[in-house]
């Protein structure tokens, strides 16, 4: 048996999966806010729950913010911030007894959706959540790539590629930089510049309703999010050239992104033909804490 856990700023989900990858069972707990040792107690609980339900052990693989540093072995880059600086991975293994695998949430995601999902079979895999930031994980050959500095697919703060005169120097980014592609194509990302044009308070579910309503400038700020997508996936497929993109988060559910973007994306890739697929997930917002099972191969 196969225990996942997707460590959320809101909720800690747990999930149990049998041999084939069938859920056996689910909990899940509001995450204690800005409390390190209660947030640890919090995961030991959700597994020794799931396992006394169960009547069997697991093994044990957390989706987190953030990642582990391998210069140090500390939390680093974590949004959740009482993570950052603790060694999550030895106070949770301590705390469970066994050894625990970690992984950023972006990379979970992308193991799911390339073990039994969206991407089943595929040998290059890039993951993207686009929800209130913008992160991405590669999967190779059924294995996250981590890299040697544990930021492997951290595309959102890369600058938008091929930026127009309009959108210099770019929205103020919370790493400190300018014009990451995480300010133009995260959920706020897309609100703020609908609102930057003239546009109300929406969200992105609200500006795609506004625009199928036929409200112009509802249209037009999905029309530059889909252009400005192309642009900074093309660079994925420029270096990766992945055999399938899987699209995650909340504006993973417009399904427009999945006609217009490949189409405006071939401009921009140095190939006379680009076949990489742009796909919705299958798991939807269980990818995570299913990738964080699936740490664990057979």
């Amino acid at each position: 048996m196969r225990i996942g856990i997707d460590l959320g700023g809101t909720k800690i989900e747990a999930i149990a999966l049998g041999r084939d990858g069938g859920e056996l069972s689910r909990l899940r707990v509001s995450t204690p806010a800005g409390d390190y040792e209660a947030t640890v107690r919090a995961i030991r609980d959700l597994v020794t729950g799931l396992e006394a339900t169960l009547h069997r052990s697991g093994s044990v693989g957390v989706a987190m913010p953030g990642t582990l540093s391998p210069a140090t072995g500390l939390v680093k880059n974590a949004n959740s911030t009482c993570l950052n600086g603790r060694r999550l991975d030895q106070d949770l293994a301590a705390a469970l007894g066994r050894p625990v695998r970690f992984a950023n949430d972006a990379n979970c995601f992308a193991l799911s959706e390339a073990t039994d999902g969206a991407a089943t079979g595929a040998a290059i895999v890039f993951g993207v959540i686009l929800g209130t930031g913008a992160g991405g994980g590669i999967v190779i050959d059924g294995k996250v790539l981590t890299g040697a500095n544990a930021i492997a697919g951290e595309w959102g703060h890369n600058p938008l590629p091929w930026p127009q005169p309009e959108e210099l120097p770019g929205p103020e980014c919370f790493c400190g930089r300018r014009g990451c592609v995480e300010t133009f194509l995260s959920g706020p990302g897309l609100a703020a510049d609908y609102k930057r044009m003239g546009g109300g308070p929406a969200d992105a579910r609200g500006i795609a309703a506004l625009a199928g309503q036929g409200d112009r400038t509802a249209e037009a700020a999905l029309r530059r999010y889909e252009e400005r997508l192309a642009r900074a996936l093309a660079v994925i497929v420029n270096l990766l050239d992945p055999d399938v993109i899987v699209l995650g988060g909340g504006l993973s559910a417009l399904k427009r992104l999945y006609v217009n973007v490949p189409e405006l994306w071939r401009r921009h890739i140095f190939s006379d033909a680009a076949v990489t697929r742009l796909v919705p997930p299958v798991h939807g917002d269980s990818s995570g804490v299913r990738g964080a099972a699936w740490l664990w191969p057979e």
